[in-house]
């Protein structure tokens, strides 16, 4: 069954472009987040702390694909926050606040919007495009490397 759901998610990311695989990386984040809520609300603190380290591996990657070099104060803005919220996610797996996972969701939703309306406006106008972000995965230079 595993290889399955490998396969799957490996056509699934084929032939998407950076800025998709990114958005998915956040929605991957988000998602587990929501599960650690609804497992903590369970009392299922096993299972909850499971799906922070998991949502934490997201933020982990989202971190370590930042290239500050092409994305300037934006990749290093993405990095402060992407740090806050590694922290924030070690101070929910002690205290089990709703409340703060609901604040890190809301983060990042914030934030994954922003890749989307990037995504969208280079579909409509390509012109608008920065240098060297594309719609193919030929050629990508925005803040986080994929």
């Amino acid at each position: 069954m595993d290889n399955k759901v490998n396969s799957y998610k490996k056509v699934d990311t084929f032939g998407k472009s950076g800025l998709e695989l990114v958005v998915m990386v956040y929605d991957g984040a988000i998602a587990s987040l929501s599960q650690a809520a609804d497992y903590y609300e369970k009392e299922d603190n096993q299972a909850g702390f499971d799906a922070i380290e998991k949502a934490k591996r997201f933020v982990v990657h989202l971190y370590t694909t930042l290239d500050e070099e092409k994305g300037g104060e934006i990749a290093a803005n993405l990095g402060s926050i992407y740090a806050y919220l590694t922290e924030r996610m070690n101070f929910i797996q002690s205290t089990k606040d709703i409340a703060a996972i609901d604040n890190a969701i809301a983060m990042l939703r914030n934030i994954r919007e922003g890749w989307v309306q990037l995504s969208q406006q280079i579909k409509t106008k390509p012109e608008l495009s920065p240098a060297g972000i594309s719609g193919s995965n030929q050629q990508r230079n925005f803040s986080h490397s994929v």
